[in-house]
């Protein structure tokens, strides 16, 4: 979704591609978790984030709605975002330890950070956020392997094709033709993308473009 800042008020003023060499590596954040507390609603999922907790990481879809995500409307769509509680605003898959118990299959905006995705002409390109991390000695790093996500070229043209479909159902829902509709789709969107779950004997990238077709057909009705 879309944010009103200046880059130049946020970043190094500089755009990264998937092997440049960035100043983001944590050391593994020991010791410190700071990014997974205090977040509000910022941790936005989209349906792969999903699909990892669930059909990889196990994590029951019942489970994951009522413990550990919930729904909050973003400019005008109603999506999934981490869940903070407690007196720290927590995310609820940390430990004692502060440490994330799930990992291997964390959100995709939890692998970026303390990166953003800066969009123009229907892709993206990486920047690093300057005032987020609280690690004052990065070191650098190639930015491929810091987001440690596999098929990655096949993961960024997803990120995109999401990115600039929820831009198309943000302007179907604002909309004369669709701001009566605006309940009525998110729910069927929110079934579709999120709430029935993905195979696991099938590639993740295969169902989703099978279910972006179908959302396509529901804002052009």
């Amino acid at each position: 979704m879309k944010r009103e800042v200046r880059m130049e008020d946020i970043s190094d003023g500089k755009l990264y591609g998937p092997e440049d060499m960035v100043r983001a590596g944590c050391g593994g954040c020991e010791g410190c978790s700071a990014c997974c507390r205090g977040m509000g609603s910022s941790v936005i999922l989209d349906p792969l984030d999903l699909y990892r907790l669930n059909s990889l990481g196990k994590v029951g879809m019942d489970e994951l709605f009522s413990r550990y995500l919930e729904l909050q409307v973003e400019d005008g769509v109603i999506l999934p975002h981490l869940k903070m509680g407690g007196e720290e605003e927590a995310c609820g898959f940390l430990d004692g330890n502060g440490r994330c118990l799930v990992h291997p299959f964390r959100p995709g905006l939890c692998r970026l950070f303390p990166l953003g995705r800066f969009y123009e002409n229907g892709s993206f390109r990486y920047f690093l956020q300057v005032n987020e991390c609280r690690k004052s000695s990065r070191s650098k790093v190639k930015v491929k392997r810091f987001i440690d996500t596999p098929e990655l070229e096949k993961n960024e043209k997803y990120i995109s094709d999401w990115h600039y479909f929820l831009l198309e159902v943000q302007e179907f829902i604002n909309s004369g033709a669709g701001n009566g509709k605006a309940k009525e789709i998110n729910v069927q969107l929110l079934k579709l993308f999120f709430l029935t779950p993905y195979g696991e004997d099938r590639d993740f990238y295969g169902q989703f473009y099978e279910r972006l077709s179908e959302g396509r057909r529901l804002i052009q009705e």
